[in-house]
């Protein structure tokens, strides 16, 4: 439609959870970025490592994917501050910043949560689906967040990086919303209401992370939509339920997309622990592409959603938690 075409040339769109490789030695995957630049987004962040990935894995992804983005300055740019996500916009490029899914490789190593954000980390989770040094993860037995969490929560804030609860128990999630110097996001969850998963979160989560000044961000995998198809509907369907329960203030998008389809179908053979049977991961799980994203605002549209509202959800959301928390 012409009226979305206009809206995301003259919008802040932020899809703020992909999914490269994680395979420091292998860049071929990086050029399908051009698919989101060209789906009309203004800033990605690239995940960087999850679960038990190392810190070695770690700070080899960053420098790979920061050294080809700085060889493709013509359309992309290291996103540092939110002062780079409007700049990005003005000269047409995609911003590029960077998320960790779980800190189980930041231990007790004083400055490594400055080095994160020194190397373009934006966001980073405590846990990953099962527990760790942190905290609880959601698909295993939750106790909370630790006092080693409590700890990382206020590094966290003192370097900048802002403090997600996705992938976390709900005991942890909620700790993390109440006890963050900072406001919390979900980087890429859905609505347990709407759809019962485990990795989905409950209504008292998601007014409580809006009452501190947080966001949701909507992911678009099928598993938690509890759709395989339409999944822009399903995307919208959720967006629109977080809007419903606290306000389009506090809504945005982490589509989650993974680029290497065979990487995740090896991930899932490998880390059952981590990606349990029962929880519903298969390889057959689809995903909304980049492209279309699109579909989206013209879903949210059709529910009444007007262009205020859509703006706020599409990136001026994300872009007030990193005016407020990123240094």
């Amino acid at each position: 439609m012409p009226a979305t075409a206009d809206f995301l040339r003259s919008h802040i769109v932020w899809d703020n959870h992909a999914c490269m490789p994680i395979r420091p030695e292998d860049d071929s995957f990086l050029p399908q970025l051009a698919r989101a630049r060209a789906a009309g987004f203004t800033v990605v962040s690239i995940n960087v490592g999850f679960g038990e990935s190392t810190l070695e894995q770690q700070v080899l992804m960053l420098a790979q994917v920061r050294g080809w983005v700085k060889a493709h300055s013509a359309e992309y740019m290291l996103i540092a501050s939110a002062d780079d996500v409007q700049r990005a916009h003005r000269e047409g490029k995609l911003g590029v910043c960077f998320d960790i899914e779980g800190a189980s490789a930041v231990a007790e190593q004083h400055g490594l949560v400055q080095l994160y954000y020194d190397l373009g980390v934006r966001w980073m989770l405590l846990a990953y689906n099962r527990n760790n040094a942190h905290g609880g993860g959601c698909h295993d037995d939750d106790a909370g967040l630790t006092a080693r969490g409590r700890r990382l929560l206020r590094e966290m804030a003192d370097s900048g990086i802002v403090a997600c609860a996705s992938h976390a128990g709900p005991l942890t999630a909620r700790a993390i919303i109440d006890e963050s110097p900072n406001p919390v996001i979900f980087s890429h969850s859905n609505a347990r209401a709407l759809h019962d998963h485990p990795r989905n979160i409950g209504d008292d989560a998601i007014r409580a992370c809006a009452a501190r000044g947080g966001v949701v961000c909507v992911n678009g995998i099928s598993l938690f939509l509890g759709a395989q198809r339409d999944l822009a509907d399903a995307v919208a369907r959720h967006a629109d339920h977080v809007a419903q329960l606290v306000g389009p203030a506090h809504v945005g998008f982490g589509l989650d997309y993974i680029y290497d389809q065979q990487e995740l179908t090896e991930y899932l053979e490998k880390m059952r622990h981590t990606f349990p049977a029962d929880g519903g991961y298969s390889a057959d799980m689809t995903m909304l592409a980049p492209e279309d994203f699109p579909a989206v605002i013209d879903a949210l549209r059709r529910r009444g959603w007007n262009d205020d509202a859509l703006a706020q959800a599409c990136g001026g959301n994300l872009l007030r938690i990193a005016t407020q928390v990123w240094k």
